[in-house]
C-alpha cells in the first residue's frame, strides 16, 4: 500500500475477527493488540450468500447500535473451516466460497488475514483459562507441543509449537486421515460404510455431518435399522438413555476420537490434547466416563507415555476468536 492511500485512510486500531465454519459464522471486534474482543454475533452460514455480505451486515447492525462511536475496522482476521491456500477458498462443508482480495475491497480493510479455522484455535490454547475448560484432572502449564481435535460440522485438526520467538501455529487436513479399527467390531463397522464411500476418513464418522452415518451404520448391523435422526437427535437420545442405538453411537463415536486423537498425540509428540468443536462439549460428564481416555491410552508399549498426556475439552465457543487476533498480533498487520 502506498503512502498516500495510508494517509487518506486513517488506521482505526480497530479489529474484526471471525470463525467462520460450515454452519456458523462468529464475529467479534477489538480495540487492537491485547484488547477484549466483544459484540459477539453468530450469524447462520445458511442465511447470507457469502463471508463478506454476512461480514457487511454484523458491521451494519454493530454501526447502528453504537452510532458516533462506531469506528470500521481497518484490519480483519478471518478464520474460516478448509485448507488456506491462495487468495480464492472454497469452505469444505459450506457452499461459501471465500476471495481475501474481494473481501478487504467490499469492507474497505487494510488488510485482510485468513487462516484456517483450527490454526486460529490452536494459537488459542496457550491463552485458554480454567474457565474456559472442562478437565478430569488438573493441566500443567502450556509447554511443548499442543494439539486440538475437534467435531463440529466436520472435524477440526491442528497444534502449536513453542518456540523461542513465541507460539507458532501448525495448520493442516487431519481430520481427513484414514480411519483405523482397533478391534472385530469397528472393522465390520468400517466395512459396511466403505459399501457407500470408498474412504471412510475421520471427518466421515467423527463430525455433525458423520454422526447420523455412523448412528444408520450401527443400526444396520444390530440388525434394527433405525430412523434417520439428526446430530442434535442422536446426542439428546443418547445421553437421556431413551435410545440404546443413539447410545452405543455415542460410545463408539467416543471410542473412535480417542483413538484419532491418541495417534496424534503421538505423531506430535504433544504434551497436552485439546478437544474442541461443537459437539462434545454437549456430552458434558458422560465424555469423562466414555471409552475416549482408554482408547486415547491404548497403544501397546507406549501406554505408561501415553497416560502422562493430559486431555481437556474446550467449552469456549468464542476461542478461536482469540486465536485470530492472536494471529493478526503476529502478522503485526
Amino acid at each position: 500500500m502506498d503512502t498516500m492511500s495510508t494517509l487518506s485512510k486513517p488506521d482505526t486500531g480497530t479489529w474484526l475477527v471471525a470463525d467462520i465454519g460450515g454452519s456458523n459464522a462468529r464475529f467479534g471486534m477489538l480495540d487492537g493488540k491485547g484488547a477484549e474482543i466483544r459484540h459477539v454475533k453468530k450469524l447462520a452460514v445458511a442465511d447470507y450468500a457469502n463471508p463478506s455480505q454476512a461480514a457487511q451486515a454484523y458491521l451494519d447492525e454493530l454501526a447502528a447500535s453504537m452510532g458516533t462511536a462506531y469506528r470500521p475496522p481497518s484490519k480483519a482476521a478471518f478464520a474460516i473451516a478448509t485448507a488456506v491456500t491462495g487468495d480464492r477458498a472454497e469452505l469444505t462443508n459450506s457452499p461459501w466460497i471465500l476471495s481475501r482480495t474481494e473481501v478487504e475491497a467490499k469492507l474497505k480493510l487494510d488488510s485482510l488475514l485468513v487462516l484456517n479455522d483450527f490454526e486460529a484455535l490452536a494459537l488459542s490454547l496457550p491463552r485458554l483459562q480454567a474457565s474456559q475448560l472442562k478437565v478430569s484432572a488438573p493441566l500443567p502449564a502450556p509447554h511443548g507441543k499442543l494439539a486440538v481435535i475437534g467435531p463440529g460440522t466436520g472435524l477440526g485438526v491442528a497444534s502449536v509449537v513453542q518456540t523461542r520467538h513465541g507460539w507458532i501455529a501448525l495448520a493442516g487436513e487431519g481430520g481427513h486421515v484414514t480411519l483405523a479399527a482397533a478391534d472385530d467390531f469397528e472393522s465390520a463397522l468400517l466395512a459396511h460404510v466403505r459399501k457407500q464411500f470408498s474412504h471412510v476418513s475421520g471427518e466421515r464418522l467423527l463430525s455433525g455431518i458423520g454422526l447420523p452415518l455412523l448412528h444408520q451404520a450401527i443400526a444396520a448391523m444390530s440388525g434394527s435399522p433405525a430412523a434417520v435422526l439428526s446430530t442434535e437427535r442422536i446426542v439428546e437420545y443418547g445421553l437421556d438413555g431413551s435410545d440404546a442405538v443413539c447410545r452405543q453411537t455415542l460410545d463408539v463415536f467416543c471410542a473412535l476420537l480417542g483413538s484419532v486423537a491418541g495417534n496424534l498425540a503421538l505423531v506430535l509428540g504433544a504434551s497436552a490434547v485439546y478437544i474442541g468443536g461443537g459437539i462434545v462439549p454437549r456430552f458434558g460428564d458422560y465424555f469423562f466416563q466414555s471409552r475416549f481416555r482408554e482408547r486415547f491410552e491404548s497403544k501397546g508399549r507406549l501406554r505408561s507415555y501415553m497416560e502422562n498426556i493430559p486431555s481437556a475439552v474446550i467449552t469456549d465457543t468464542l476461542a478461536a476468536l482469540t486465536g485470530a487476533a492472536v494471529a493478526l498480533e503476529q502478522h503485526d498487520m
